[in-house]
């Protein structure tokens, strides 16, 4: 008994003591802010290096209130956080490009596979809401949602099967992750496109389990529920993405402000239990947990990650 301790001690002092995703690859989608910033330099934190892409629609997201522009498709995001990761020691490359282009999956895995040599996660953070009435929903609107969050991803993951696909000599730790909402599980007003599109990626994400479990590979999905970036600022601050010539509104009209998370429980979001939403860098760590060798045997799961609403 003493000597399998000993040596469980010492695969855990070589393994996890260098981190958790220790010397393996990981792609980030959306990761050059809100929750994929978070995960990016969580992930790198924890030993992984990082290839991180920014989503984008050759658009550009206005701050009308303040008269400020903001390229969506601005490299200097993804240098940023680059940056950031380089400066703590780790390493990361970045590829700018529409998540949604036909040429973008091989871009993205050839530039991974030339830096790296590998890839041990795809994290498929990249996204956004549209949100229309279902009797007023046109159907660019519709399709372009579907592009984004299903379209997108799925053609990612195939375009890295080969990576995933490995023989038994060839196996670590590796796992897909797709990111859902509880608008997914749920439905929710106003978002017929966008709940349509989250339930999806459910439906992808176990179909992967069962084909690629057999391979070593693991498939989850993340459902999130509030957590506070801007696509659940407060609308009324005049956010907007535009595509094509179009403006769209991103938030939710009225929303509230975060609620530190230290400080007493208050009732400004009586429906969730926690009485708050979550921030960035929760929802990272949610996503770290399922990439990690701790989530070894969880395949084909959906982990809600809302503060206990909708239970």
């Amino acid at each position: 008994m003493s000597q399998r301790l000993s040596q469980l001690s010492a695969h855990l002092s070589n393994s996890y003591g260098r981190g958790l995703l220790a010397g393996e690859v990981a792609i980030i989608t959306g990761a050059g802010q809100g929750i994929g910033r978070s995960a990016a330099l969580l992930f790198a934190r924890e030993g992984a290096k990082i290839v991180l892409s920014e989503f984008v629609l050759l658009s550009t997201i206005h701050l009308d209130n303040d008269l400020i522009t903001v390229l969506s498709i601005d490299p200097a995001k993804l240098d940023v956080v680059e940056q950031e990761i380089k400066a703590t020691g780790g390493d990361a490359i970045s590829v700018a490009g529409d998540v949604g282009a036909d040429d973008f999956p091989k871009k993205i895995v050839d530039a991974a596979i030339k830096a790296f040599g590998k890839i041990n996660h795809i994290v498929n953070n990249a996204g956004f809401t549209y949100d229309r009435m279902l009797h007023v929903l046109p159907d660019d609107t519709w399709d372009i949602i579907m592009k984004i969050h299903v379209r997108a991803p799925f053609r990612l993951i195939r375009q890295a099967a080969p990576y995933f696909r490995v023989k038994p000599e060839q196996r670590e730790n590796r796992s897909i992750i797709n990111i859902s909402s509880t608008s997914g599980l749920h439905g929710n007003v106003g978002q017929a496109n966008y709940a349509a599109a989250k339930a999806a990626v459910v439906g992808l994400t176990k179909t992967i389990a069962k084909e690629w479990g057999p391979f070593g590979t693991r498939a989850n999905t993340i459902a999130f529920g509030l957590i506070h970036t801007r696509l659940t600022a407060a609308k009324e601050a005049g956010v907007t993405l535009e595509i094509d010539g179009k403006k769209v509104a991103l938030g939710i009209p009225g929303a509230k402000p975060p609620i530190d998370p230290t400080a007493s429980s208050g009732q400004a979001y009586p429906q969730i239990p926690l009485r708050r939403g979550g921030s960035p860098d929760e929802a990272a760590n949610a996503m770290l947990f399922l990439a990690s060798p701790l989530a070894s045997y969880v395949n084909g799961h959906t982990l809600e990650v809302t503060g206990g609403s909708g239970i």
